[in-house]
C-alpha cells in the first residue's frame, strides 16, 4: 500500500513519533490515521512521546574501546532520575549505543538513532520501547569518537564523568592518568596555542577593567594584566595545569619528561550543561494550603 509523505506527517504531528514507526504504523492501518494513531498508544510509541518534554538531565557515559586501544567512542545517555540511571537494562542500552558508536562512526545524532541494533530494531526503536517499559523520558545526548596514533587514555568516574586522551609516544599508565587528569581539572584546551583569539582578547579586555580600579600606573597595570592573563590561560589548558597526581609538576613537564604528547582529548560530564528544573515542593505545598484557605474563607 503507497503511504504518503503528508499522511506520515501529519500522524507525526498527532503522535510526536519518529517517521518509520508513524510509517509502520499507517501501513498496519491500511492508511486509517485514527486506527494508526490508536495502533501507536497500544504499543506505547505515542506514550513514549507524551515524555520527550520531561526534563532528563540524570544518566550515564559510557566508553567502548576498539580490539587495539587506538581508538575509543564515548556517548552520554540521559533519563530522569539516578535510581533510572542505575537500572541495569538502561545501561545496557547505553553501552550498546557506545558500541555502534565505535563500529559505525555516525556523522550526526540523527544517523546514529536510525542506526540498527541486532539487525532490526533501530537505537530509537529500543530507546522508545525502553521509555514506555520503565516511564521515564530518556535520550541520546551526544557522542564522540577519538582516535590515536600511539596510546588512547580512557577514564571513568563513576558512571557521571568520562575522558578520552589522545596520546603521541609515552605509554598506557601515563594515557591512563592523563585521563584520569582531564576527568578531575576539566581543561578546555590543549595549550594556550589553541585557545581562541577573541576569547584571549575578551579576557584581557576584562582584567584590564579589573586593574584599572587598583589605581596602579598604566605600565603597571599593563605587566598586571599580562601576568594574570598567563595565569588564566594555564587554568584552562591542560599543558599548564598542575598534574593531579603531583601539583608541583605540570602536565607539560609530566610530557616532556616522557617524550609524549597529546594531540586530543575529550571530556563529558552527565548533564552538563542541561538546565535542570529546581522545584520548591514545600512552597509548591504551601501555596496551595494558602490558596484552599482563600477559597474556604470566600465560601464562608
Amino acid at each position: 500500500m503507497n503511504i504518503t509523505a503528508e499522511a506520515v506527517k501529519q500522524l507525526r504531528e498527532r503522535t510526536g513519533a519518529g517517521m518509520m514507526e508513524c510509517k509502520k504504523a499507517l501501513v498496519e492501518a491500511n492508511g486509517d490515521l485514527d486506527a494508526a494513531a490508536e495502533l501507536m498508544r497500544k504499543q506505547g510509541l505515542a506514550k513514549a512521546d507524551k515524555k520527550a518534554a520531561r526534563v532528563a538531565a540524570e544518566g550515564v557515559i559510557v566508553i567502548e574501546k576498539s580490539p587495539d586501544e587506538r581508538a575509543a567512542a564515548m556517548v552520554e545517555v540521559n533519563c530522569e532520575t539516578d535510581f533510572v540511571a542505575r537500572e541495569q537494562d538502561f545501561r545496557s542500552f547505553a553501552q550498546a549505543v557506545a558500541r555502534k558508536v565505535l563500529e559505525t562512526r555516525p556523522a550526526t545524532l540523527e544517523a546514529l538513532l536510525e542506526t540498527k541494533l541486532d539487525g532490526s530494531e533501530t537505537i530509537d526503536e529500543r530507546r522508545r520501547a525502553l521509555i514506555s517499559r520503565i516511564g521515564e523520558n530518556i535520550t541520546v545526548r551526544r557522542f564522540t569518537v577519538l582516535e590515536a596514533t600511539d596510546r588512547l587514555g580512557a577514564y571513568l568516574h563513576g558512571t557521571r564523568i568520562g575522558a578520552l586522551v589522545a596520546l603521541q609516544g609515552g605509554d598506557a599508565a601515563l594515557a591512563h592518568d592523563l585521563a584520569m587528569h582531564v576527568a578531575a581539572s576539566n581543561p578546555r584546551y590543549v595549550s594556550t596555542a589553541d585557545v581562541p583569539e577573541d576569547v584571549v582578547a575578551k579576557e584581557r579586555e576584562i582584567l584590564t577593567e579589573q586593574a584599572k580600579t587598583e589605581g596602579k600606573p598604566p605600565e603597571i597595570v599593563a605587566k598586571m594584566v599580562e601576568g594574570r592573563l598567563r595565569k588564566m590561560l594555564n587554568e584552562i589548558t591542560l599543558l599548564g595545569q598542575p598534574f593531579v597526581k603531583d601539583p608541583d609538576t605540570t602536565v607539560e613537564k609530566l610530557l616532556k619528561g616522557a617524550k609524549a604528547s597529546v594531540t586530543g582529548f575529550e571530556r563529558f560530564e552527565v548533564g552538563a550543561g542541561i538546565e535542570k528544573r529546581q522545584e520548591d515542593f514545600a512552597a509548591e505545598v504551601m501555596k496551595q494550603v494558602k490558596g484552599n484557605d482563600a477559597g474556604g474563607t470566600a465560601k464562608r
